[in-house]
Formats: C-alpha cells, structure tokens, sequence
C-alpha cells in the first residue's frame, strides 16, 4: 500500500466539540489522512477542521474541497494557512468546482480557467509572493501579500474533478485527483490512464471517496447506504461515462432526490448500482471494494459518512477489521 492509503472522512453536521474526539479516534485506529467536507448548506470546514488540528498529532489533515465561486482564493489562502500552522504541517487543500451552486443562484461560466486560476493564486498568497500576478478572475497587483509569517508553506493541492479538460489543465498545480462519490473501480481505471496520458500524470495521485456504511449486517448496511447516495448519484452518473445506468431509472432518482424523498429514490438502487457508488456491506465486503479500487489504480481510498448505522461502531469496524487487513 502506498503511503496514506486509507483515510477517513466527516461530513460538517456535528457540535463543534465533537470533531476533536472523532478526529483522535479516528487517529488512534491507524487512518493516515482525516477529511472534512465543505458540502453546501452544511458547516463552513475550516472550524471543525482546526478542532481537528488540535487534537490530532501525526495524520494528514484536509478539507474536500472548497469552490472558488463563493469563496474568493484569498479567503481559502489563509484559512488553509492558519489550518496548516495549528497542524504542523499536515494539511492538504482540496479545489472543487462545487455542486448545487444553482440553488443560490451561482452559475459558474469558464469553470476551468476560474479553478486553474484559483490555484495559481492561492499558491502565491501561501508563498508570501509579492509580485503582480495577472488573472481575468483573480489578479493581484503585487507590493503586499498575507501579512504574517506564513509556515509550511508547500501545502499540497488536491483537485476534485472529473472532466479531462479541467484535470488536464490543472493538473500541474496539484499533487491528488480526488474522485468524490465513486467506489467504481472502471472509473478509477480510466482515470489513472487518462491521468497517465499528461506530461505529470505518473506523479499525480488519485483518491476515490464515497459514502461508507459498515456493519455485521450487510443488508442493512446496504439499505442505509442507498439512502445515503440518492441525492447525489444523479450528479455523479452525469460524469461517469463508464457507467451503463437506463435512463428512466436514472430520471426516477433523480426526481426524487429534487424532493428529497431518499427513501423512494433508494428503492431504484439495485446492490450492483450501489457498489458503483457507496462502499456498504460486512467487514469482508469493505475489504473486498478497497482492494478493487486500488487494484484499478487508486492510491488512496477515503471512507466515507456516516461510516455505519453508528458512526463510532462503523469507526470501530473500519479501524478494527479493515485497515489491518491493509496493515
């Protein structure tokens, strides 16, 4: 396994107290890497993401990701940076375009050239850089840059994408692909040899993260599970062109994620669609998904929220039973 295979991650829906506790927990069972998201509607990640500096000691530590459409990159600059000094140096920042930006009202035109941009500038802010740097979205005028001692400053960039035209454009800027959503190993396949095939490809890493549900009961782990990625499989099955999902089954999801009735959308969810989407089953199936999507190309895999029917005993499960079977 390569270093920081397996990593953990949080949806920010929680008392700000309690990410400290997880995030020690979550350390002490051996993950590398803890995730927060930064989803829509839900708690902004930087937050819960420093209570997780605090109380963690040697793991990797990130936010995936955050959208330069409703954050400007001087926001999301020194905010990884303040993240980054109370972590030692341990954090990662992940670039995502976003999803459901239409709900209020954001529609992000020249996608590619905003998030290539956004990268370039945080960059330079991190690097204290005070020469003029020309953009048509973030533009600096140069004399001044982040005023105060900034450490660590090679914060390692990870990029969630799936389209070649903005990963092919961007990939020069950051060290991790990150595919969210997704435990389908052809996905994997086709994007590590369409990562391969750009002049920085072999040096980029891909991370593929989706909703994980453990249990000794697979079936019902299975059923949480498909309540879980009825809202977003819709957005997702958009992007995966690997994937061979009839189309009026695909409507009627999506139809009932846009009322969020999830339980209706979960019953269109055969297991064999799931396991393209969500990483649910027994110990001996998590295992099973894991290898299949390293094999495919993936040197990190990220589980998923909420982690079990409990969070603390589908923590328990995955740092118990699965990470030693990758020891």
């Amino acid at each position: 396994m390569p270093k920081h295979g397996l990593s953990i991650s949080f949806q920010t829906n929680k008392p700000l107290k309690l990410y400290g506790e997880l995030a020690q927990k979550a350390e002490s069972y051996g993950f590398e890497v803890i995730t927060v998201y930064n989803d829509m509607l839900y708690q902004p990640a930087w937050l819960p993401l420093m209570e997780i500096a605090r109380h963690t000691k040697e793991c990797r530590i990130g936010v995936s990701a955050m959208n330069p459409f409703t954050t400007h990159p001087i926001n999301i600059a020194g905010n990884i940076a303040l993240i980054n000094e109370a972590a030692d140096g341990r954090a990662y920042l992940g670039i995502t375009r976003g999803a459901w930006l239409d709900t209020i009202g954001v529609h992000p035109k020249r996608e590619v050239a905003v998030l290539k941009e956004a990268l370039i500038c945080i960059r330079h802010l991190l690097e204290q850089n005070t020469e003029a740097l020309e953009g048509e979205f973030f533009p600096l005028v140069g004399g001044d840059s982040l005023r105060w001692d900034i450490e660590h400053a090679d914060i390692p960039f990870q990029l969630g994408a799936w389209g070649p035209l903005t990963i092919k454009n961007c990939a020069h800027y950051v060290q991790e692909i990150k595919l969210g959503g997704s435990a389908n190993p052809e996905r994997v396949a086709w994007q590590r040899k369409k990562l391969n095939s750009f002049t920085a490809g072999d040096s980029i890493d891909i991370c593929v993260g989706a909703v994980t549900v453990i249990d000794d009961d697979g079936e019902r782990a299975r059923k949480l599970a498909k309540r879980e990625v009825a809202l977003f499989l819709p957005v997702v099955a958009t992007f995966d062109k690997t994937l061979q999902i009839d189309e009026e089954l695909l409507n009627r999801i999506k139809s009932a994620a846009s009322v969020y009735d999830f339980e209706r959308g979960a019953k269109d969810i055969s297991d064999d669609l799931l396991a393209r989407f969500a990483i649910a089953g027994t110990p001996a199936d998590i295992i099973k998904q894991t290898e299949s999507l390293i094999d495919a190309g993936a040197t990190r895999v990220e589980f998923g929220t909420p982690h079990g029917l409990n969070e603390n005993i589908g923590m328990k499960l995955l740092g118990g039973k699965v990470l030693p079977a990758f020891g």
